[in-house]
């Protein structure tokens, strides 16, 4: 039917039909609807070959078949324009759809096209598949595969605090974090850490979000309302998901449990240094208040932090790195210590004996002066002695005679009896009182 109708309409506008006024006017209805789909572009006729063939009408030779396909007795009936007319407005309504879709189908098809021509290109192959890309596959897969190793490493030591407490999952997750068991997943932590102390230090992050937020929210809300206003449908409201997103309570009662292990860490480790349940981390934390205190007077906060992430961090590694080098530098040390440690023990033990010995020997002279002079005074305190002496002629005279003193007793004292005494006694009178 549709290759029918421009040939019908070239055969009705030849010069041996238009004596007719019936077809005349038709002829000049079919004209004006001819113009009219060449100015709407419709998809219904081949345009450009139409208004060819409609030039060329009177060039064309008079075919009588077409004409005796078309009715043309006297009861033509010309009421059939208006409803021509009326398809007309249909056909362009649905032209002015149609031509939106297949513009936005030509969008996507240029863009699939463009996808695939750089997709496909030679250089995209080589670099996709070559060598390089290859390389970068197996470190990326090396790198998930230390991350998963880390996140695994989160389970509770098998060994308890001093207390018998039990440890969070996060002594095991640091520990292998910090000792460098998978290198790249320690190794793009401390870089994630020293880039986020310098992004604190030289980016105004807050107002990088605002500026952030606002510019989404310009884009989006233009974007809608242009959307809305050329074809009736935002472009936003194309893109946007059938549901939100929300956070599952599981999700968020996972994240609350790690956060509570996270705080009990803090708490445990901290009260572990205080109370020096390991020393060596006790004197390293010392030392690292200690230089702390002097530093930030003349190092600034983030300059501070980034010291400590560095010293946290790199100092394991070192010591993984080079650690034969220095078990045998530490093993000198020690030995040497030792060393000293023996000597300055048997130097204070010897010095220990000769002062015990000289405390001995002074201890025992005193106690034997002590025994002498307590023996001395026990010999003065015992009664003399009677002894005989030998007349020894008076050499000189003396001013006293023998004759000057009273005689000696020579019997013993005898003392009267008591009742005889208390007779005595009781027959006195005593005065009251004393004169």
């Amino acid at each position: 039917m549709h290759q029918l109708q421009p040939t019908l309409s070239r055969t009705i506008l030849s010069p041996k039909i238009l004596h007719n006024k019936t077809t005349k006017k038709f002829a000049s209805l079919l004209k004006k609807t001819i113009n009219l789909f060449a100015d709407t572009e419709t998809t219904y006729y081949p345009l450009a070959s139409f208004k060819n063939q409609h030039l060329q009408a009177e060039d064309t030779p008079f075919n009588d078949n077409l004409i005796s396909s078309v009715n043309m007795s006297d009861s033509f009936d010309i009421g059939v324009v208006p409803s021509i007319e009326k398809d007309i407005n249909t056909t362009t309504t649905t032209a002015n759809g149609s031509s939106l879709e297949n513009a936005k189908a030509a969008v996507v098809n240029n863009a699939s096209a463009a996808a695939n021509a750089v997709k496909n290109h030679p250089i995209t192959q080589n670099l996709a598949n070559g060598p390089v890309a290859e390389n970068v596959k197996n470190e990326s897969a090396k790198t998930q595969a230390e991350f998963s190793n880390l996140a695994a490493a989160r389970t509770r030591p098998a060994a308890p605090a001093a207390t018998g407490q039990q440890l969070t999952h996060y002594h095991s997750f640091f520990s292998s974090l910090l000792s460098w068991d998978n290198p790249r997943a320690s190794g793009i932590a401390f870089a994630s850490v020293i880039l986020f102390i310098f992004a604190a230090r030289y980016l105004n992050i807050l107002k990088y979000a605002f500026k952030f937020t606002y510019l989404t929210l310009l884009v989006t809300v233009a974007a809608e309302a242009t959307g809305k206003a050329l074809f009736s449908r935002g472009f936003v409201t194309q893109i946007r998901p059938r549901k939100y997103y929300t956070v599952p309570k599981e999700t968020l009662d996972a994240l609350t449990g790690d956060f509570h292990e996270l705080i009990n860490f803090f708490v445990i480790e901290s009260q572990r240094i205080v109370f020096a349940e390991n020393i060596l981390a006790s004197a390293a934390a010392f030392l690292g208040a200690f230089i702390s205190y002097y530093l930030i007077k003349i190092v600034p906060f983030w300059g501070l932090s980034l010291i400590g992430s560095s010293v946290v961090f790199l100092s394991p590694l070192i010591y993984k790195t080079n650690k034969e080098l220095i078990d045998n530098q530490i093993a000198h040390a020690s030995s040497i210590v030792n060393q000293q440690t023996e000597q300055v023990k048997q130097l204070a033990s010897h010095h220990a004996a000769r002062a015990a010995d000289t405390t001995k020997q002074y201890a025992s002279d005193y106690s034997a002066k002590a025994q002498e002079m307590i023996g001395n005074a026990r010999g003065r305190s015992v009664s003399p002695t009677a002894v005989k002496k030998e007349n020894v002629p008076a050499t000189t005279t003396s001013a006293y005679k023998a004759e000057d003193f009273p005689v000696a007793p020579k019997e013993e004292f005898k003392a009267p009896p008591v009742g005889a005494q208390a007779n005595v006694l009781r027959g006195e009178d005593e005065p009251l009182i004393a004169t």
